[in-house]
C-alpha cells in the first residue's frame, strides 16, 4: 500500500502503564475510505491505541503517519470523537459553540469564527438531528444529545480520517441509528472512520474492516475475512460464547 495514500499507518506500535505493556508492536496501514471497528475484550487496548496514535498519551516505540507524514503534521486531517465518559460536561458553554470548536484548526486560535464557521457548525448539528439545540448548555443535554454534538464537532472540522472511541456506549437506539447513518455518510465522501466498537453483534452490519484486538493485533482486515469464530476465540478466549454460525462467520455473539 502507498504510504502517502494510508489515512493511518502504524508500525511496531507499544504502549505502556506502570511499565506493564498494554499494546506491544501494532502495525496497521488502514485502507482509505473503509468504516473500521476496532474489537477485543475489556483491557485489549483499544482506546489506547487511538489515544496513542493521537500522541495523546507516550508510546515506548513505534511510528504513527496520517497520509505518509507524522501526525503532528497532519492534525488539521484528522477528527477524533473522545468518550463521552471523558469530557467534563459542566463546562459552561453551549451546543453551538462546542461544534465551532471543531473549526479552530482551520483558522487558528487567534482568529475568531466568523459568520462562515457560524453556518457549517449549524449544518454540522443539522446532520446530527441538534440543530434546535444550538443554544442548550451542553450540561443540560441526554447522554446521547452530548455524543451527538461531539459527533457534530468532528464534522464540522471536515477531516479525512476520523478516531471515534466508543461512540454507540450509552446512547439511545435513535442516536444509534443517527451515528450509524453518519458514519455511512462520511464513508460516501471517502472519508476513512476508525470506531472503537464492543458489540460484537453489530460488527458485520456496521464495518467494512475489523481490527480483532487483545494487547496484540490478531487479525486485520475486510470483515467478511477476518470476523471468524477462530478468530474470536483467539481474541476472546474462554469469555467468548457464539450463539450462532454461519459457516465459520458468527452471526451473534457475546461475552461472558
Amino acid at each position: 500500500m502507498d504510504g502517502n495514500k494510508t489515512p493511518l499507518g502504524i508500525e511496531r506500535m507499544t504502549v505502556a502503564y506502570r511499565k506493564q505493556p498494554v499494546l506491544r508492536d501494532v502495525s496497521l496501514e488502514v485502507p482509505e475510505g473503509k468504516l473500521v471497528g476496532i474489537v477485543g475484550p475489556n483491557g485489549a487496548g483499544k482506546s489506547t491505541l487511538i489515544k496513542a496514535a493521537l500522541g495523546l498519551i507516550p508510546r515506548l516505540t513505534g511510528e504513527v503517519t496520517v497520509y505518509g507524514k507524522p501526525y503532528k503534521e497532519q492534525r488539521k486531517l484528522v477528527g477524533y470523537v473522545p468518550q463521552r465518559e471523558s469530557v467534563d460536561w459542566d463546562f459552561p458553554t453551549n451546543a453551538l459553540d462546542v461544534v465551532m470548536m471543531g473549526r479552530y484548526g482551520q483558522l487558528g486560535w487567534f482568529r475568531r469564527p466568523g459568520a462562515k464557521e457560524r453556518a457549517l457548525a449549524m449544518e454540522a448539528l443539522r446532520k446530527v438531528g441538534m440543530d434546535g439545540y444550538a443554544g442548550r448548555q451542553i450540561s443540560q443535554l441526554s447522554g446521547g444529545q452530548q455524543q451527538r454534538i461531539f459527533l457534530a464537532r468532528a464534522l464540522a472540522q471536515d477531516a479525512r480520517l476520523y478516531l471515534m472511541d466508543e461512540p454507540f456506549v450509552g446512547v439511545d437506539a435513535a442516536t444509534e441509528k443517527a451515528i450509524v447513518s453518519l458514519l455511512n455518510e462520511l464513508k460516501e465522501q471517502g472519508k476513512t472512520v476508525l470506531v472503537v466498537h464492543h458489540d460484537l453483534a453489530t460488527v458485520t452490519e456496521y464495518f467494512d474492516w475489523v481490527l480483532l484486538l487483545n494487547a496484540e493485533v490478531v487479525a486485520f482486515g475486510p470483515t467478511e475475512e477476518v470476523f471468524t469464530t477462530a478468530n474470536l476465540q483467539r481474541t476472546y478466549g474462554g469469555r467468548l460464547a457464539i450463539l450462532e454460525r454461519d459457516r465459520d462467520s458468527p452471526i451473534v455473539a457475546m461475552t461472558r
